[in-house]
């Protein structure tokens, strides 16, 4: 599995550079975007279809030319409906390093300043600005890294500018912070033990709950069954297998927790409607 675990932890950029372009279509190895976090910041622009996005709990439908602000640390998980979509990440404490910016960023980081989560028609100069940083960053002329770093402080400004932002972070129950947390436990535990036998025992143990509160909380909570999502998860790491490597489908399926290769490829057909070879081309 540790093709897998260097793909989930790799660095989006370079040290100099932390930011990465993404273009995600239909074959893409992670097309389908389940339940995942990390600390970069996120934008995500819906190029055509549309994008079902999950910020924690809560969806929304992301069309055509909309665009998406993803803060670090939250959960986050996208259904495609026949969906092009491209994904900006970026360290955010990259623009802490001019001191008269550094005040708007900091307030961005310790959540005094909530970013809107969803830009639409509505905001026409936000989306055409992020439109001009994704494009230069696609295109990657020389010197596209001044020019990506400029457009980036261009967006935060005119967020500022326009006060396209809660002033302080909503009320959180303790509740909530909870289960979110739980489900952050949870989605770590499997991205961790996909290659092993994984149990509803086990993923229940991960949050700290019975296996029958479990299944309702995390149903609740992904819209899939325990065993649903880990299957999918599963079939999306090994796309990338198969994407990324030469090794045999046999292999894959092992690497990826399923011991039986026919039953491997059953449910890579089920949610990928062909078969492992054939997605492999």
């Amino acid at each position: 599995m540790q093709y897998l675990e260097m793909h989930e932890k790799k660095k989006h950029g370079t040290d100099a550079f932390p930011v990465e372009y993404y273009y995600v279509q239909e074959g893409h190895p992670r097309y389908l975007m389940n339940y995942h976090w990390h600390t970069e910041y996120e934008l995500i622009r819906v190029l055509s279809g549309s994008l079902t996005l999950t910020l924690n709990e809560k969806s929304f439908d992301l069309l055509e030319g909309e665009l998406a602000f993803v803060h670090g640390g939250v959960l986050h998980a996208g259904i495609p409906h026949d969906c092009i979509y491209e994904c900006l990440v970026f360290d955010l404490d990259l623009f802490l390093r001019l001191a008269p910016c550094s005040p708007y960023i900091q307030r961005i980081l310790d959540r005094s300043a909530l970013v809107y989560h969803h830009f639409t028609s509505s905001h026409p100069e936000t989306l055409r600005i992020a439109g001009e940083a994704f494009q230069v960053m696609s295109r990657k002329n020389p010197a596209y890294e001044m020019s990506v770093i400029g457009q980036l402080y261009r967006f935060f400004a005119h967020i500022f500018s326009a006060h396209l932002y809660l002033d302080t972070q909503p009320h959180t129950s303790a509740r909530d912070l909870r289960k979110t947390m739980q489900l952050r436990k949870v989605i770590d535990y499997i991205d961790t033990h996909l290659g092993n036998a994984v149990t509803l025992e086990d993923m229940a143990q991960a949050a700290s709950m019975s296996p029958k509160y479990f299944c309702r909380f995390f149903s609740q909570m992904t819209h899939h069954t325990p065993i649903e999502y880990l299957n999918m998860q599963r079939i999306e790491y090994a796309c990338y297998a198969l994407s990324t490597t030469d090794h045999p489908i046999t292999d894959i399926a092992l690497e990826c927790g399923f011991n039986d290769v026919s039953y491997f490829i059953r449910i890579f057909r089920r949610y990928k409607g062909i078969t492992p070879g054939q997605y492999r081309g």
